[in-house]
């Protein structure tokens, strides 16, 4: 019987494509490090408490590069080049979500409007995050291999996504509501979008590294478009309200180091 857990064990268990889904988490991991970095420089004088904030965000982010690398070498293996359909950060950042590389490269300060953009845009991909860490933490949290890594990543993605519902509502208390809302609601169209176009993808990549059957292949992919047809209807909801947070100031303290995985 097919489940999440079932396909992604199938996954583990082969070389090769355990390889390939660990270089692209640590790909987009290390992105979201780079543009977290970059954002901290260039944050607004009026919003500089964010700064330190926003720094701990992109270490988390490297961090979480640097484990899943480390996964693969533990196995014995090398990274490996990450197909461009797959590449769920640079899809984002192609189809205008977020703020452009070029204006992070850039030495011009941010705006206030460029940290709702950021913040907006956080908050959407960290629930997609947190939604996928809780799913391996499920199945996987006692995993000899992946368990401690699995944990540290999903406790830390539920950290980013308090810290982005607090800073959210702060900056809608101070007249930032509509432009939030408008800004939330834009990024979470396109990322159930290109959520679904990569995971397509990647089903594709897994496929053709396990032998999977015309029929199987052709079922993950009706699933995958059955998700993309909920969440294009009302599953994008839960991606747009903010509430305030149990965990308060959750990215208050210095980054966590990354475990050995010698």
């Amino acid at each position: 019987m097919l489940s999440a857990k079932s396909l992604f064990q199938e996954i583990l268990d082969n070389d090769e494509s355990f390889a390939l889904f660990c270089s692209i988490a640590a790909s987009g991991e290390s992105q979201g490090g780079w543009e977290n970095t970059r954002i901290a420089a260039l944050v607004p004088e009026s919003e500089r408490g964010l700064a330190p904030k926003i720094t701990r965000h992109g270490a988390d982010e490297d961090k979480h590069g640097r484990i899943f690398n480390a996964l693969i070498k533990k196995r014995g293996l090398e990274p490996v080049p990450v197909p461009p359909e797959t590449d769920y950060t640079m899809l984002l950042e192609k189809h205008g979500i977020g703020l452009a590389h070029e204006k992070l490269k850039g030495e011009e300060p941010l705006t206030v409007q460029d940290i709702v953009v950021y913040l907006a845009h956080s908050r959407v991909t960290e629930q997609r995050a947190s939604e996928q860490m809780e799913l391996l933490r499920r199945h996987f949290s006692d995993h000899p291999d992946i368990g401690r890594a699995v944990k540290m990543i999903s406790n830390d993605e539920d950290n980013h996504l308090a810290y982005c519902h607090e800073e959210l509502l702060r900056l809608a208390h101070a007249g930032h509501g509509r432009a939030i809302q408008r800004t939330l609601r834009e990024c979470a169209l396109a990322e159930i979008r290109v959520y679904r176009d990569v995971s397509i993808a990647v089903m594709e990549h897994m496929g053709r590294v396990l032998g999977w059957s015309g029929a199987k292949s052709a079922f993950l992919g009706a699933g995958i478009k059955t998700v993309y047809g909920y969440e294009r209807t009302a599953g994008w909801r839960r991606m747009v309200s903010l509430r305030m947070p149990e965990r308060r100031d959750a990215l208050g303290g210095p980054a966590t180091t990354a475990p050995e995985f010698a």
